[in-house]
């Protein structure tokens, strides 16, 4: 759909793996039930880490607790699928594998996660910063030097590669243009013109972000917690840095290591209290934020909206053969993927072409991400134009078939 190689977007290498299980059984729904096991899951190596703390087994099942209220938790969960949330129990683990003095597989699952998704080789080279400043140098140095060397690859070798472009990453450009056109321009810009950074900065924006990611953990931190979040601060910088939005919400998937790295914190401020109580009135407000930002009532209407079109998408779909060649909205496309020719009509295209098509299932009333209702008409408006067979439900489902 994007036009590029796999490792090409992210370089997640561990989407390899997914595809093994994926070619036995396609569905979406197995991904998000791997991906929803892989958050809870991630409760587990927090637990040890707190049991090596010597947190007792209610104020580790309290940690345990804190983690799955997360608001980011719950809405990253339901929003999309990525790869890396798979990886959320190894960057907790990484952490319960260098308390415990663990080399080896502390780097195993430091390449796990780099494997996940480019950019976490921020939360890798943050890891590394927090062992610096514990004079830890050894741990520093592997945990820099695999963040350092992944990204050279991927820049210098992989991504230019597969693609022909020796810039680096069309991401990096897209949401740092301001600072230059090429990767290596942006690191050089970074540093020697701090001006560009002040002019553009959003500093309510950023202000907000920084309350976002640490109102529900925060009261929980104490003097110790401050070492441990360093680990964050590289990913923290670039989400506040970057033009993209969605990379300063709880919506997305771009805070979730953030949140790993906070409820280590909240670890070590609960070690730090002789007490070993369960602070009630925190936990209290800690359920609050997720109420507040979670928002699980949209159970009630928004996540319901497209609850009563299931049918006629079921009944669409299974009229659509394996070997067709399909645009349809960004919504079903999960659900009709397993093909090599899928799109979805996007309304920055200036015109599309029906000639390597051979079905639409549109819904104009209900255009979905990245398209438009004058798009999905445009297109279903040549389709009837050129005699093919088209079907429609009363919610606004439109079936379009290339005559035979």
């Amino acid at each position: 759909m994007e036009g590029v190689h796999l490792l090409a977007d992210h370089g997640a290498w561990t989407l390899y793996i997914a595809a093994i299980a994926y070619k036995f059984y396609p569905s979406i729904q197995w991904l998000f039930a791997s991906q929803a096991g892989g958050l809870a899951l991630t409760a587990i190596p927090l637990w040890h880490i707190g049991k090596i703390e010597g947190l007792s087994n209610k104020l580790c099942w309290l940690v345990c607790g804190i983690w799955w209220l997360q608001p980011v938790v719950f809405n990253v969960n339901l929003f999309d699928f990525h790869p890396e949330v798979w990886t959320m129990p190894a960057l907790a683990g990484s952490y319960w594998a260098n308390r415990t003095n663990k080399p080896l597989i502390w780097f195993s699952l430091l390449l796990l996660l780099l494997g996940s998704r480019d950019g976490l080789v921020l939360i890798v080279a943050g890891l590394g910063l927090e062992q610096a400043l514990r004079r830890k140098w050894s741990w520093a140095g592997a945990a820099l030097g695999l963040a350092l060397g992944w990204l050279g690859i991927l820049n210098r070798l992989l991504y230019p590669y597969l693609t022909g472009d020796t810039k680096g990453p069309k991401a990096v450009e897209s949401l740092f243009s301001y600072l230059g056109n090429s990767f290596e321009e942006i690191l050089l810009n970074l540093v020697t013109k701090p001006a560009l950074l002040i002019e553009h900065l959003d500093w309510i924006g950023a202000l907000i972000y920084l309350l976002l990611i640490s109102i529900s953990t925060a009261h929980f931190w104490r003097k110790k917690s401050f070492l441990v979040l360093t680990g964050a601060m590289p990913l923290v910088i670039v989400n506040l840095l970057s033009q993209s939005a969605p990379q300063r919400t709880l919506i997305h998937h771009y805070s979730l290591p953030i949140a790993v790295v906070s409820i280590i914190a909240v670890i070590d401020g609960l070690a730090n209290d002789p007490r070993q109580d369960i602070p009630w009135k925190k936990l209290v407000w800690t359920s609050i934020c997720w109420a507040a930002l979670a928002k699980p009532w949209f159970f009630t209407g928004p996540y319901l909206e497209r609850f009563n079109t299931i049918n006629d998408s079921k009944e669409a779909i299974s009229q659509i053969k394996s070997s067709d060649r399909v645009t349809s909205t960004s919504y079903l496309i999960p659900h009709l993927s397993q093909r090599e020719k899928i799109d979805f009509p996007r309304e920055n295209e200036t015109y599309t072409t029906l000639e390597d098509i051979d079905i639409l299932l549109l819904n104009p009333n209900d255009p979905g991400w990245g398209s438009s209702k004058n798009k999905q008409l445009d297109l279903i408006n040549q389709a009837k134009i050129m005699k093919w067979k088209c079907e429609s439900w009363k919610r606004g489902l439109e079936l379009c078939k290339r005559n035979q």
